[in-house]
Formats: structure tokens, C-alpha cells, sequence
């Protein structure tokens, strides 16, 4: 667990204030974040969006050392609210009430500035294979990393990540299906929080919108490259669940990648960017699982 200061400074940097959650164990002030913009500005939050901090343990630092560090730089111009270590250690690194530079360019339900829309935790992971030459801490001449891969994330992290998101949304007053991927709101960018994150885990204590995925069957399903109604539909379909993509009637580069992100999240025992009949039964399913949960909170 990541030991540090037990304050964080206020919107103007003056004063400080404690942590925004008692589940917190450490501060580690980031100057990376400014003011919540446009009609998010004096607002609560309304989105959580999970990432991982796709940074393994290296240079004589723990993976959330390394990750805390880089987040805490004023070079990197990025942050998150919150680290969640793989020992279930969490580390508030912005308030919640300012803007933390974590979702870069991305959209959900036509909302395009997330930054300011919602609060960004950072998970503790490597992440997917990345060439570590890009190592933002790597010096001249020293010896290049080699990324260890994708792991699982240990039990006791995902529950830390489960309290603090419950505590995020019932102190935020959030809709619970307000719990989003990185890749949902970037899927042309983003991979994470990845495949190997159990969202279920999360649903069953009420937290982000999920059902069972419907059985793989084998088919080859709409594919990159054709055109016509069926794409339009599916495009569609995607748009009103709340991804960021346009409809062309044409599978392609964005819409693959939608659909890789929509396999992430929702279907993740098969993730390869090819709407299969069971990725567009469960994005049916999920749609009227969405309305049913609107109209909950409209009752």
C-alpha cells in the first residue's frame, strides 16, 4: 500500500481538505486536473469510468508507484481521481469536485467533454502488451522492458474497486449504470480496463449495467468491409446504447472498433470486432435492460 500526505489541496491549490471518501488510505496530490467546464462546472459528477493503469512494476518501483509518479507529474498532463493498488490500497490523487485529466478525447450519449462529466479511477494492472520503449520513465541508455502481459486482477483489488465505486455513486447520486470502460467512451483508442475486468463482479452488488452474454453459436456474423441495412442497424443500435459512432450503413473502421469495445465490456469471452448473433442478442438485451432502468428512476 502506497503511504503518503493525508490532504489534498482545494480547487485554488490554497487550502487543504480531506480526502473526498473515508475508504481512501493515501493522498498523493496531483497538479494535473482544473475546473469541472460548461454545465459540469459546480455540478456533481455523473459518470465512473474505469481504467487500468497499463504500467507494470519496474525501474526499483511497485506497478502503483511507478503508475502513481507518472500520474502525479506535471510533464505527463494526466491524472485520475483515484489509484486502486493490487493489494486493494486506495490513493486519491485529485478532489472529486475538479476536472482530472484522465478520458482524453471520447463521448457517451452525446456527452463529449467526460473529463468534466465524471471521475476517473485508475486500476492498478499492466494492462495489454505494449512495446516499453514508449516507457515514458525510461532514461538514454538503459536497458528496454519487456511488458509482461495482461493479468487478472486479485480479488481483493476488485472488491476495493466495488466499495469505492458504491460510495462514488451513492455520495454522487449517480444512476448506477453510469459506470463505464475507458474503451466504451474511446473505443478507437482505449482497451481498458480490458476483457479480464469482472464486470459481473460489480453488477452484483448493483453497480453498472450487465446481463448474462448470450451463448456463442459460432456464426461469422456481420464483418468489416459490408454495407447495407443490417450494418445500419447494428450502427444504430450501438449509437442509442450510447457509443459515438455514426451511422453509415458501411462496417467500418469505427464501427469494428465500437464493437470490439462493446465485446470488452459486455461479451468478453470472445473479443474480436465481428457482430456475431451473440453480440447483437446481448446488445438487444442490454438495450431494454437500459430503458427498463430509466424508467425505474423515472418512477
Amino acid at each position: 500500500m502506497i503511504a503518503a500526505p493525508a490532504n489534498l489541496s482545494d480547487q485554488d491549490g490554497a487550502s487543504p481538505s480531506v480526502a473526498d471518501s473515508a475508504l481512501v488510505d493515501a493522498v498523493r496530490p496531483s497538479p494535473n486536473y482544473g475546473k469541472r467546464r460548461g454545465s459540469h462546472a459546480g455540478v456533481r459528477p455523473s459518470l465512473v469510468v474505469l481504467h487500468y493503469t497499463g504500467m507494470p512494476a519496474g525501474r526499483g518501483l511497485s506497478a502503483a508507484e511507478r503508475a502513481i509518479r507518472w500520474l502525479t507529474d506535471p510533464r505527463s498532463e494526466v491524472s485520475s481521481h483515484y489509484v486502486v493498488d493490487e493489494d486493494g490500497g486506495i490513493v486519491q490523487l485529485v478532489p472529486e469536485g475538479q476536472r482530472a485529466w484522465h478520458a482524453g478525447l471520447g463521448a457517451w450519449r452525446g456527452e463529449p467533454d467526460i473529463n468534466s462529466a465524471s471521475i476517473g479511477i485508475e486500476i492498478v494492472n499492466p494492462g495489454h502488451f505494449w512495446n516499453m520503449s514508449a516507457a515514458p520513465d525510461l532514461k538514454s541508455g538503459e536497458a528496454v522492458e519487456v511488458h509482461p502481459g495482461y493479468q487478472p486482477f486479485p480479488d481483493v483489488q476488485i472488491a476495493a474497486v466495488a466499495r469505492l465505486v458504491a460510495d462514488i455513486v451513492a455520495r454522487n447520486g449517480m444512476a448506477p449504470e453510469s459506470v463505464l470502460a475507458h474503451s466504451d467512451i474511446a473505443p478507437a483508442r482505449k482497451s481498458d480496463p480490458g476483457e479480464k475486468f469482472p464486470w459481473a463482479r460489480l453488477a452484483d452488488q448493483g453497480l453498472g449495467l450487465w446481463i448474462e452474454p448470450a451463448p456463442i453459436e459460432g456464426d461469422a456474423g456481420l464483418q468489416p468491409g459490408t454495407e447495407g441495412q443490417p450494418i445500419s442497424a447494428l450502427q444504430s443500435m450501438l449509437a442509442l446504447f450510447g457509443f459515438d459512432l455514426a451511422v453509415t450503413g458501411v462496417y467500418d473502421a469505427a464501427t469494428e472498433a465500437v464493437v470490439t469495445a462493446f465485446q470488452r465490456h459486455w461479451r468478453p469471452e470472445k473479443v474480436d470486432g465481428r457482430a456475431d448473433r451473440s453480440t447483437t442478442a446481448t446488445l438487444v438485451r442490454l438495450l431494454r435492460a437500459a430503458e427498463d432502468a430509466r424508467r425505474r428512476l423515472a418512477s
